[in-house]
């Protein structure tokens, strides 16, 4: 086997690497593509089975689909380099993306919505909808309206009690509106006030442990 394909195989899947044993469907391809450029990059090994046995791909069309998943499928759409390996007389197709400065990235689905993706651990998750805000405003050049009012205090000290809590248990407890739960939450993750963490079984914020109260305070 080629030592270089080994050593990554040897990896096994994680949040910048994946298996694709073969390609079927750009679109199903277009997620992975997504998810890579939405967080931070990583490759797709084409050829080689979940288990990290090497299978190759059979001809070149591997290489359309691929390129129809990062520009037809992918929105905008997303560079990406391409390498062969060749190991036992087999090929692997190695597809390499960057993580974006352009994001959010949306892959159409099966059933024509466009979906935004980010890659956590072996897994594409859905973005959570203040992780899209969040892109947006940090592309905007307008950058961000933000006072430290009872509703940004009240989550503060919140979560210097309890460690995190939820999009909807924060409109809930503040009695307050979506987009102003969207709003504050969005704008603390830009000033690095929280942090969002997402799982397959939901999204959470939590307090970054390095803030400074008092430089928030400024903005009462």
């Amino acid at each position: 086997m080629n030592t270089g394909l080994y050593k990554l195989i040897e990896e096994g899947e994680h949040q910048q690497q994946d298996f694709k044993y073969c390609i079927n469907d750009s679109k199903k391809i277009a997620k992975s593509l997504v998810a890579f450029a939405n967080t931070d990059g990583g490759r797709l090994l084409i050829g080689v089975k979940d288990n990290g046995k090497v299978a190759g791909i059979r001809t070149d069309e591997e290489y359309y689909m691929v390129e129809s998943a990062a520009k037809i499928f992918s929105d905008p759409p997303i560079p990406f380099i391409t390498k062969q390996w060749h190991s036992e007389g087999k090929i692997v197709l190695e597809i390499s993306i960057t993580p974006s400065d352009n994001k959010p990235h949306y892959a159409k689905d099966e059933s024509g919505k466009w979906l935004a993706y980010i890659r956590i651990k072996d897994e594409n998750v859905l973005a959570h909808k203040i992780q899209l805000v969040t892109w947006k405003k940090l592309n905007s050049p307008r950058g961000i309206y933000f006072t430290y009012s009872d509703d940004e205090k009240f989550l503060v000290e919140y979560l210097q009690k309890y460690d995190s809590i939820t999009f909807s248990k924060f409109i809930r407890l503040a009695h307050i509106s979506r987009k102003k739960a969207e709003d504050i939450l969005s704008n603390f993750i830009i000033m690095d006030v929280i942090k969002i963490s997402t799982t397959r079984e939901g999204t959470s914020f939590n307090l970054n442990s390095a803030f400074n109260k008092a430089e928030l305070e400024k903005f009462s």
